[in-house]
């Protein structure tokens, strides 16, 4: 089942999408929830439908799976050179929210999935939202401000620079130095898997084994590191996507049960 709706965010709507297994009638089980935080402006449906494919793939293992846009991207309201990096944080606090009301999710069981720029804020939001079990990071950024400037060519000679018909403002790019989401990682004591494809020309795969370190250095949860030879950021070939979906949907299926009992203690 996939339904289509909106999440309001100061005044503005955020479209999503919502894919559900089929049995969700009233009376049976819950079901875990994975949302997707997209990259760089990107959209809830990805570059060669990456965020669609893992939604079909993932709700047949069991889980229900939400995808939505930034504001400013893909359907949703708002302009995105606007938004700083603490407001895709908020929005995405606003997505859980969405997604734990629902009455047919397990509230205890909700996993972030990030891509790029959104695994920086996956791990940011996770560090500070104790409702999330698990996240897991495909070819995330390590050093936003850095990685970011680069992609749109930040110099500090212009306010705003028209980046792929974005109008990307200096105060966006300014606004990612705050953020460290290798930092924020050690704050984080859930699971986490980080994947990274080796081919990636535009974001480093060593990030991979950064994020890996520094998880590492804090107790509890699992901690797992998956590097793809060949495969580029958006695992845009058939094999390298297989290779994706199969790391994700084996390791998803081997630490929900994990996290559901973790969080079901914590709550008693």
């Amino acid at each position: 089942m996939v339904t289509s709706d909106c999440i309001w965010w100061k005044g503005s709507k955020l479209a999503h999408t919502l894919h559900l297994p089929h049995g969700n009638g009233e009376g049976e089980k819950k079901f875990p929830l994975i949302i997707i935080c997209h990259g760089f402006t990107s959209t809830r449906i990805g570059v060669d439908r990456l965020f669609v494919k893992t939604a079909q793939a993932l709700v047949k293992l069991g889980f229900a799976v939400l995808r939505f846009d930034y504001a400013g991207c893909g359907e949703s309201e708002g302009e995105y050179g606007e938004n700083e990096f603490a407001c895709f944080i908020d929005q995405t606090k606003k997505a859980i929210s969405f997604g734990s009301e629902l009455t047919c999710i397990n509230e205890h069981a909700i996993t972030l999935i990030g891509h790029s720029l959104g695994g920086a804020v996956a791990v940011c939001t996770a560090a500070d939202d104790e409702r999330i079990s698990n996240v897991i990071t495909w070819s995330a950024v390590g050093n936003p401000f850095a990685d970011i400037k680069e992609i749109v060519g930040y110099n500090g000679e212009h306010p705003v620079i028209d980046h792929l018909g974005y109008a990307i403002t200096e105060e966006f790019l300014l606004s990612l130095q705050a953020f460290s989401p290798l930092e924020a990682i050690k704050k984080f004591k859930g699971s986490v898997l980080f994947i990274h494809g080796k081919g990636d020309p535009v974001i480093s795969s060593d990030y991979c084994s950064d994020y890996y370190k520094e998880a590492n250095k804090v107790k509890g949860g699992t901690k797992s590191m998956v590097l793809i030879e060949g495969a580029n950021h958006t695992y845009s070939s058939i094999k390298h996507f297989d290779q994706l979906i199969s790391s994700t949907s084996e390791w998803l299926l081997k630490n929900d049960k994990v996290s559901v009992q973790n969080n079901l203690k914590k709550s008693v």
